[in-house]
C-alpha cells in the first residue's frame, strides 16, 4: 500500500502507511527501508541540521523578541515547520500566534510539538499555504508581524516573494510610514527584514565534473562536436517545468576544494519590508554585472549565498566561510568556448528573478587583450542574442568555421551524476576491457582471426577516411546480444558495439537521450540500426530482461548494482536472478559480484545531520523526541573525502553480493572490527569495490567515481579503546542491507 502511494507521488500519505508498519513490527525490514526512502522525502535532512544550529536559533529568537515587545503582539509564521518560529513568539509575548505549513507531516509533527510544549492554546496551526489563507474564515484579522524562514540556498526558492506580496496585500496591517510614531499595534512587519545577495567565481574540479562533459573520447568512443551535453539546472530556461536554475554544495566541505577567482560580489538587494519592490522584482528587467577577475583559472560556476537582515542588528550569513547549517547555490557555467581566464579580464553576468527563481544568465567573458572590448568566450546558444553585435558577430564567425553545413546540433540534458558517469574514464575503460574478455571466450578461433583482420580494416578505413566497405564479420552467423540495462544515460552499449559482432540493446528511455546516442553512434562508423532500444515496448520491469528473439540468449547483461546516493539499488538481487536464466553458456552478468567495505569514525557532523541533539541548541523547546522519529539511520550522498571526521579503524569487508553464483550470499555474517584509534564510534561510513570480473574493479570511492558514499549513523555513540575489537551484524535481506554494532 505504501509503496504504491509513494510512486504516484503522495509521498505524505505512503510514510504515515510505512511509519505505521514500522511501529507495528520493527523487525520488517522491508517496511523499514521503504520508510527510510521516503523519511529522506518528507523530513528534509536540513531540519536537523538547522534545529542543531545554535547561533541561527538564538538570532531568531532574539529578532522576534525584540520585535515583540514592542509592541507588535499578532503573529503569523510562514512555513512553520516544527513550529519553533511561533513558540519564540509566544515565550515573547505575542496575544496571537497563527502559523501554516502545507506538509501534512510536517503539519502534523508541529502539532505535537506545540502540544508538548503546553502551548496549543496559544498557537492557531492551519495546514495549508499562506496564499490560501484567508480574512476572517482562517484567522480573524490582519496581523502585525509575519516571521518565516521560507528561504533556500538560492534565496528565492521556496516562494518567499510571492508569500510576501500575498501577506502583504491580504493578511499584514500597513506597514509604518517614515517618521511615524506612537504604537506598533497599527502597523505591520516582516521577519526578516530585508536580504542581500552575493556571489563569487570559482574554479572546482568537482562542479566541473558533474556539469561538463570535459573528454572527446571515452575508451574509444568520440563524442561528436555537434553533441551538446547541459545539466538540467542550465537548461532549465526553455523546459516547461520550472527547474532550479542552480545546484547547492556546502563550499567548505567541496571534494578538492576551489579557488576563487574574483572578489565576493554584490548581486542584488531585496528589502521584504517595501511591496513595491517585491512586486517589481518579477518584472524588472536583468541587471547586468561586470566583474573584474583577480586569479587565473578555470571559471567553473558562480558560487552565491546571502546575508539574511532580521532587523536592524540581527543577521544571518550563509556564506561558506561561516560555519552554517547552509548550503550555497552554484550557478555552474556551460558553453563558453573558453574556460580559462584571467587576472584583466572581466566576467559579465544577467541578474533577474523570474518565476521564483534567482537566475544568472548569459555568463560570458570580455578578455582584457584589446582596447577595444571584445567578447572572447561567447555562449554558443540563443542568449548570445543578448550580448550586443559583437558577440553575434563572433558567434557567426566562429560557426563558419567550425560547422559542416549537415551537422545537427543535438542538446541533451542529463542529470548531474550522469555527467559525472560520462566524465569517468575508468568505468568505461574498465567495462570495455571486461566486455572484450567475456565476447573473446565466447568467439571461436577462426572467428576472432577475422575479426582481427576486421578491425584491421576499420582502423585503415577511419585513417584514409574512405566509405563504405564489406564487412566480412557482419555477414558472418548470429551476431551477441549484449543488454544494458543500467540506470540512466550509458554508452556502453555503443562501447559493446565497436567489438566486433555484437548486437547491442539499450534501455535508455527519453527521445532526447535515444538520438544523441544515434548521433554518437554515426560519429563511430557504427551503423545506428544495429543499436536496439529496449524499452520502447517493454511495458513493465519485469519483462524487461526478455529475450530479443525467443531463440537468442544474451551473451552479456549490465546491471546497475549501486545507486549514485551510495545506496544498493532495490531489487537487484531479483532482477539478476532473471539474468541468469536469460544468458547463454558462458555468458556474464555485469557487474559479477560487488564487495562492500566499511570503517568506523567518529564524526560529529553526522550525528548532527541525523538527528536533534536535546532541547539545548533549541533554546528550551522540546523539540528532538517528535522529529527524530524521522531521523534516518542511513546517510546518503556523503563524500568521504571530504568528510569531516576521525578514523578508528581500518577499511573492512562487510558483505559480499555475487550476482553470478547466489549460493555464495550469505543474509548475515558478523565481522571483527580492530580498533586502531580510542575515541566515539559515531558513525560506520560504506562504500564498494565493484567486480566486472576477477582482475577488473572499480572503487565507488575513487576520485574519478561518479558514485556518493553512504553512512550508518549509530543511536548512541560507543566509546573504544585502542587493540580492542567491535563486532558488527551485518544483515542482508533483498537489497536491504543493515550493519548494527553486537553489544
Amino acid at each position: 500500500m505504501g509503496e504504491h502511494l509513494f510512486r504516484m507521488g503522495f509521498r505524505d500519505e505512503a510514510a504515515g502507511y510505512f511509519h505505521k508498519a514500522v511501529k507495528l513490527n520493527p523487525d520488517f525490514s522491508d517496511a523499514k527501508e521503504n520508510f527510510y526512502r521516503v523519511a529522506n522525502w518528507l523530513v528534509e535532512r536540513w531540519h536537523f541540521i538547522m534545529l542543531n544550529d545554535i547561533k541561527r536559533n538564538k538570532i531568531y529568537n532574539a529578532a522576534i523578541q525584540k520585535v515583540v515587545r514592542s509592541g507588535y503582539k499578532s503573529v503569523l509564521d510562514i512555513g512553520t515547520g516544527t513550529g519553533i518560529l511561533s513558540m519564540f513568539a509566544k515565550k515573547a509575548g505575542a496575544h496571537s500566534v497563527y502559523a501554516c505549513e502545507l506538509s501534512k507531516t510536517m503539519y502534523e509533527l508541529a502539532c505535537d510539538v506545540v502540544a508538548a510544549n503546553e502551548m496549543e492554546a496559544g498557537i492557531k496551526l492551519l495546514h495549508m499555504k499562506s496564499l490560501d489563507i484567508e480574512i476572517p474564515k482562517h484567522i480573524p484579522e490582519r496581523v502585525s508581524l509575519v516571521v518565516t524562514e521560507t528561504v533556500d540556498a538560492g534565496l528565492f526558492g521556496e516562494g518567499i516573494v510571492e508569500s510576501l506580496i500575498h501577506a502583504w496585500d491580504c493578511l499584514l496591517l500597513q506597514p509604518k510610514t517614515k517618521g511615524e510614531d506612537g504604537s506598533c499595534e497599527k502597523c505591520g512587519k516582516v521577519i526578516p527584514a530585508s536580504a542581500v545577495i552575493f556571489g563569487m567565481a570559482v574554479e572546482c574540479a568537482e562542479i566541473r565534473r558533474h556539469h561538463r562533459v570535459g573528454i572527446k573520447d571515452i575508451a574509444g568512443i568520440h563524442l561528436p562536436a555537434n553533441v551538446n551535453f547541459q545539466s538540467p539546472a542550465y537548461s532549465s530556461l526553455d523546459s516547461e517545468e520550472a527547474v532550479e536554475p542552480y545546484t547547492t554544495e556546502k563550499m567548505s566541505r567541496v571534494p578538492g576544494g576551489y579557488l576563487a577567482l574574483t572578489e565576493c560580489f554584490e548581486i542584488m538587494t531585496v528589502d521584504f519590508n517595501n511591496l513595491q519592490e517585491l512586486k517589481s522584482l518579477a518584472t524588472k528587467k536583468p541587471d547586468k554585472i561586470d566583474i573584474p577577475v583577480t586569479k587565473e583559472g578555470i571559471l567553473d560556476a558562480i558560487v552565491v549565498w546571502f546575508v539574511l537582515q532580521l532587523d536592524d542588528e540581527h543577521s544571518l550569513s550563509t556564506s561558506p566561510g561561516e560555519e552554517t547549517c547552509w548550503e550555497q547555490a552554484v550557478y555552474a557555467v556551460q558553453d563558453l568556448a573558453d574556460y580559462r581566464i584571467k587576472p584583466g579580464d572581466h566576467v559579465m553576468m544577467e541578474v533577474s528573478c523570474q518565476d521564483c527563481y534567482l537566475r544568472i544568465q548569459g555568463i560570458h567573458v570580455l578578455g582584457s587583450e584589446h582596447e577595444m572590448d571584445v567578447v572572447k568566450s561567447f555562449t554558443k546558444n540563443k542568449d548570445s542574442l543578448s550580448l550586443g553585435n559583437e558577440a553575434e558577430l563572433c558567434s557567426a564567425l566562429a560557426n563558419l568555421q567550425t560547422s559542416k553545413p549537415d551537422s545537427v546540433e543535438q542538446m541533451c540534458v542529463l542529470e548531474s551524476t550522469e555527467i559525472a558517469l560520462l566524465n569517468n574514464i575508468p568505468y568505461h575503460e574498465g567495462f570495455k576491457m571486461a566486455m572484450r574478455k567475456v565476447l573473446s571466450s565466447l568467439t571461436p578461433e577462426k572467428l576472432l582471426q577475422a575479426m582481427d583482420m576486421d578491425t584491421q580494416c576499420q582502423s585503415d578505413e577511419i585513417n584514409s577516411g574512405s566509405g563504405q566497405k564489406e564487412n566480412s564479420v557482419l555477414s558472418a552467423p548470429d551476431p551477441y546480444y549484449v543488454l544494458d540495462v543500467s540506470e540512466g544515460f550509458s554508452i556502453l552499449p555503443i562501447i559493446a558495439g565497436t567489438l566486433g559482432q555484437v548486437k547491442p540493446y539499450s534501455s535508455v528511455e527519453k527521445d532526447q537521450h535515444r538520438i544523441t546516442l544515434g548521433l554518437i553512434s554515426e560519429a563511430n562508423h557504427f551503423p545506428k540500426e544495429m543499436l536496439q532500444f529496449w524499452l520502447r515496448h517493454v511495458e513493465d520491469e519485469s519483462a524487461m530482461l526478455q529475450r530479443p528473439k525467443s531463440d537468442k540468449l544474451w551473451s552479456i547483461i549490465i546491471l546497475d548494482v549501486i545507486e549514485p546516493s551510495g545506496l544498493i539499488q532495490q531489487e537487484i538481487m531479483e532482477k539478476a536472478a532473471i539474468s541468469r536464466c536469460l544468458l547463454q553458456s558462458g555468458g556474464k552478468i555485469f557487474p559479477q559480484y560487488v564487495v562492500m567495505l566499511g570503517l568506523l569514525v567518529e564524526s560529529q557532523i553526522l550525528v548532527e545531520e541525523s538527528a536533534v541533539q536535546g532541547t539545548e541548541r533549541t533554546l528550551g523547546v522540546n523539540i528532538a523526541p517528535f522529529i527524530n522519529q524521522f531521523q534516518v539511520p542511513i546517510r546518503v550522498f556523503l563524500d568521504l573525502s571530504s568528510l569531516p571526521c576521525i578514523p578508528l579503524s581500518k577499511p573492512v569487508e562487510l558483505l559480499r553480493l555475487d550476482l553470478m553464483t547466489p549460493y555464495l550470499n550469505t543474509s548475515s555474517r558478523e565481522v571483527k572490527v580492530h580498533i586502531c584509534k580510542s575515541g566515539q564510534v559515531t558513525a560506520i561510513p560504506f562504500w564498494y569495490h565493484v567486480y566486472l570480473d576477477e582482475e577488473i574493479r572499480l572503487d565507488t570511492s575513487s576520485e574519478a567515481s561518479h558514485w556518493k558514499q553512504a553512512a550508518v549513523v549509530l543511536d548512541n555513540p560507543i566509546q573504544v579503546e585502542m587493540g580492542e575489537e567491535l563486532v558488527l551484524s551485518v544483515q542482508h535481506h533483498k537489497s536491504n542491507v543493515s550493519i548494527t554494532v553486537k553489544q
